[in-house]
């Protein structure tokens, strides 16, 4: 299986990167060690003088940029990082699903970047990030059905299956999955992929009985 990024969302959006990990997990409730490690971040954002800030990252206004040179408005389509960081700043913390997801939303924090997260036994072929057609449309996680045109998406054999706003059902990682492949979004280049996906290896490494762990940089 190959990730690729379109040539059509590259020339609208220049800088696109993505750092790529599959793993080898299980997924069962967070232990107490990631739940207290996410609570710490939480509260680390909340102590800052300006909590609200977080929003003004680089990485989030990176995306943002994204969103409004592929047509979509940005306040309406918020990249997932963003939408962490909101809930984190209004006061209702990390959500708790299963130790793979809860890392991902940890590093997703952490960066400020987007992660895809896919149950490889429902990905089917090569994986595309490109943007949304026409008509195109899945439901996502916990979520009705999303109008995909122009937003940025990853897409297999059977067509859109992900996106950085919100992923679909039919990828989604559950208690049963037993291999996954992450994908951690950056429009503003590569420097810092190699970091977050060494951090991501760790985390699977440590909570989620990561193994057979490999990391890519995708430019």
């Amino acid at each position: 299986m190959q990730v690729t990024i379109d040539d059509g969302l590259r020339r609208k959006c220049t800088r696109t990167a993505l750092g790529c990990v599959t793993a080898s997990v299980e997924a069962p409730a967070s232990p107490p060690e990631l739940v207290a490690l996410m609570q710490q971040r939480v509260n680390e954002i909340l102590k800052l003088p300006f909590p609200r800030g977080v929003l003004e990252s680089p990485e989030i206004v990176a995306t943002r940029a994204a969103y409004k040179a592929l047509g979509k408005d940005p306040a309406r389509y918020r990249g997932s990082a963003e939408a962490l960081l909101r809930r984190v700043v209004g006061g209702k913390g990390l959500p708790q699903i299963n130790a793979v997801v809860d890392a991902i939303n940890l590093v997703s924090v952490e960066s400020r970047l987007s992660i895809g997260l896919y149950d490889l036994m429902h990905v089917e072929g090569d994986i595309v990030f490109r943007a949304g057609r026409g008509g195109e449309t899945y439901k996502g996680i916990g979520k009705y059905d999303l109008n995909l045109e122009g937003l940025p998406v990853f897409a297999d054999a059977r067509g859109p299956h992900g996106s950085p706003t919100s992923d679909s059902e039919r990828t989604m990682v559950t208690g049963e999955t037993r291999r996954v492949i992450a994908i951690i979004i950056s429009f503003s280049g590569t420097e810092i992929l190699e970091r977050w996906t060494e951090r991501l290896v760790n985390l699977f490494q440590l909570y989620a009985a990561g193994t057979g762990c490999t990391q890519s940089v995708i430019r």
